[in-house]
């Protein structure tokens, strides 16, 4: 193989071995169907009109609800989110690792480089309060990320 040759193959290489960079922003709620749905919708959104390179997704810590709270799914739907055929499920380890950001809000997962996000309202006692808070950390962590 002449020096040319090898030259390029090594390039080539080293083009193709780079990891690829992680693009999921996972939120984790308790029940994986309020805070992280809210969560998600929003950074999605401003992911999107951003151009950023995130895909958002709300899972849970605990037993996951069967579906969106009727609450949740109405606020969100004033704002354009259709989440009601959104079925939340339980945090998946393999999701946790490739994450370039995890937030949990009102809970805790085992994970490095964790964001809390604990001061939160609950959503059965103020929803409008709870997804303002979210709002206002979803833009700050959307100005933060890379």
């Amino acid at each position: 193989m002449n020096k040319h040759a090898l030259l390029l193959l090594l390039l080539f290489a080293g083009c193709t071995m780079r990891p690829k960079p992680k693009s999921t922003v996972l939120f984790v709620c308790p029940y994986g169907g309020a805070k992280s749905v809210i969560a998600a919708s929003y950074f999605n959104r401003i992911a999107q009109e951003r151009g950023m390179p995130y895909t958002a997704v709300a899972a849970a810590a605990e037993e996951p609800y069967e579906a969106v709270p009727g609450p949740v799914a109405e606020l969100l739907a004033r704002d354009g989110f259709d989440v009601r055929t959104f079925k939340p499920r339980r945090v998946d380890a393999q999701v946790m690792k490739n994450a370039a950001a995890i937030v949990t809000i009102d809970c805790k997962v085992e994970a490095d480089d964790v964001q809390r996000w604990d001061d939160v309202p609950k959503v059965s006692v103020d929803l409008e309060g709870s997804a303002a808070a979210i709002r206002r950390h979803v833009e700050a962590l959307a100005e933060e990320l890379p």
